[in-house]
């Protein structure tokens, strides 16, 4: 029977993880505790920031000297790899066939992939079980966090199929959208959606084949709609439809999409890419199901998201610039405008956001990138981005590790241009009207008056860092965890090098801890200054509100 001490100890919020990370094993092994361990008392009760005598009353005080300490591990694993980065902008790389082996995930890892994509467009579950098992086994050869984006599908819309597997619609002529199964010809074609059919009206534009197909609606019935073909072309089976005239009354989460959420919740990912979100009440819905066991990414690639840009941001933990479906659903000429806007209002709230779609897709076949996908990179990292994504490149691609490799090269470069520093800095939003705010404005500005090397940070869900992260400071920022989630989650944040360490017990350990972590690995030597930012008491999210100087000794 367990102690009732300890019980009532694990019933606390994340008392679980943080035990186990503090200690170095595992939450399963925690949780078939009867007791606390005689050794581990004082390890415990630094990780919850209790007194021995709390964690085990029975004792009456007398604690036996604690095992050997798990802290902030020296180099010696052959296979570590370097905590510290040559930029700061991330990047995520999807993964698909081209990059489904250890061998190949490990080498886009140490290209420079800091986050990878599972597209569940695409694949089974147990296809990305197994890709899952191997980045954390890639995770624990490197001892590196690293963070896992599942991107569900959300409501794709298609047409049916042809009789002869494919058209040709001429420009002018009629074209019927009707629910009727039967394989479609020259004259109409299944639209198995009868929500569009609801809510389109007369001069509603539709948008087949990624907008290369455009038809208007002339007559409206309750089973289906005439339409004019605008611009025509080859129309094959099951090409998506795109309807960017109206609000469709339809959930961004398929039966499908939640059965998916199921199993990678129960997978531990990191972050659920959320497509066709439209309402803010769609990332509610993701939030409620998601219950913070990961971040929802809000992809912004319907007209109506941008309309309620600010509210869906509120309500998320990170956001996507998804320039595909947003380059077909809007004016071409729009989406440069639309990103910088996305961009901007993220930046302003301090959530992570990540510009993906068509980086480098030259590379899909060829070995080096265009000059136009170069710069189209370099744009978002002076538009500030978190990250940026690379899709088909390194999923189905000829050339995965060059696509990595090129996007690191560029985006390193930029970032020692003077220009991205003179305008990161002008267009530094705000800081936020609050104490945790203010430190981490103060963070930066004391960092760069005294020309510290680095920022360290300590949190427990990330608020401490993401704070820090939105002011872009020009060292970088140590993200010290006591969780392996929250490292794994800082993964996708502009200047954050995540690194699991236990939690600290009084402001001279986290000093202590800070300065440790910044000479290990390799951030600062001795004699040199590093920032050091917490919330007080250790351990309780969103309360950051200490800021230290320290020197290395």
């Amino acid at each position: 029977m367990r102690d009732p001490s300890l019980e009532a100890l694990l019933a606390q919020r994340g008392a679980v993880t943080r035990i186990a990370t503090a200690l170095g094993i595992s939450t399963a092994a925690v949780s078939q505790w009867k007791r606390v361990p005689d050794d581990r008392v004082a390890e415990v009760a630094r990780a919850l920031n209790l007194t021995p005598e709390a964690v085990r009353p029975d004792l009456g005080g007398a604690v036996p000297p604690e095992a050997p300490r798990r802290d902030l591990p020296a180099p010696r694993n052959p296979n570590r790899m370097p905590l510290r980065r040559r930029r700061r902008t991330k990047i995520i790389a999807t993964l698909g066939p081209a990059s489904s082996s250890p061998e190949v995930i490990e080498r886009l890892f140490r290209a420079g992939a800091d986050v990878f994509r599972l597209n569940f467009s695409h694949g089974s579950h147990a296809d990305h079980a197994e890709r899952i098992a191997i980045i954390r086994a890639l995770e624990a050869k490197v001892e590196r966090p690293i963070g896992i984006l599942a991107d569900v599908q959300g409501p794709k819309l298609r047409v049916g199929k042809f009789q002869a597997g494919r058209v040709q619609l001429q420009t002018g002529q009629s074209f019927r959208l009707d629910l009727s199964p039967t394989p479609g010809d020259v004259r109409r074609v299944q639209l198995p959606h009868p929500e569009i059919i609801e809510a389109a009206g007369i001069g509603t534009t539709l948008l087949l084949d990624d907008g290369k197909l455009r038809l208007r609606v002339t007559r409206k019935r309750e089973d289906h709609l005439e339409t004019e073909v605008v611009v025509g072309g080859p129309l094959s089976d099951r090409k998506g439809v795109n309807v960017p005239d109206v609000i469709l009354p339809i959930p961004a989460l398929t039966e499908k999409d939640r059965a998916d959420l199921a199993f990678v919740l129960d997978q531990g990912v990191e972050y659920i890419g959320l497509s066709f979100v439209q309402r803010p009440e769609d990332v509610a819905e993701a939030q409620a199901i998601a219950d913070g066991r990961a971040w929802i990414m809000v992809k912004m690639e319907k007209p109506q998201a941008i309309e309620n840009l600010d509210e869906i941001i509120r309500l998320s933990d990170c956001v996507m610039v998804a320039r595909g479906d947003l380059g077909v659903e809007c004016p071409p000429e729009e989406v440069p405008l639309i990103q910088k806007s996305i961009i901007r209002a993220a930046r302003a709230a301090g959530k992570p956001v990540v510009v993906a779609t068509q980086m480098l897709e030259s590379m899909i076949s060829a070995p080096a990138p265009t000059r136009a996908e170069a710069s189209d990179v370099a744009t978002a990292v002076f538009d500030g981005a978190d990250a940026v994504m690379l899709s088909a490149e390194t999923a189905a691609g000829q050339y995965p590790y060059e696509a990595v490799n090129i996007m690191d090269r560029i985006v390193a470069r930029v970032e020692q241009d003077p220009g991205w520093r003179t305008l990161t800095d002008a267009n530094r939003p705000s800081p936020e009207r609050s104490s945790a705010g203010a430190i981490a404005a103060a963070a930066r500005q004391v960092a760069h008056t005294i020309e510290a090397e680095a920022i360290a940070t300590f949190t427990s869900t990330g608020s401490t860092t993401l704070r820090v992260a939105r002011e872009r400071p020009d060292c970088p920022i140590i993200g010290l965890t006591a969780s392996e989630q929250t490292a794994r989650r800082l993964a996708v944040v502009w200047g954050v090098h995540p690194l699991p360490s236990s939690e600290p017990h009084s402001m001279t350990d986290m000093v202590a801890k800070a300065i440790r972590a910044a000479a290990q690995e390799g951030f600062a030597k001795q004699g040199d200054e590093v920032v050091v930012t917490a919330g007080v008491p250790f351990g309780i999210p969103g309360t950051t509100n200490a800021l230290r100087v320290a020197i290395v000794k």
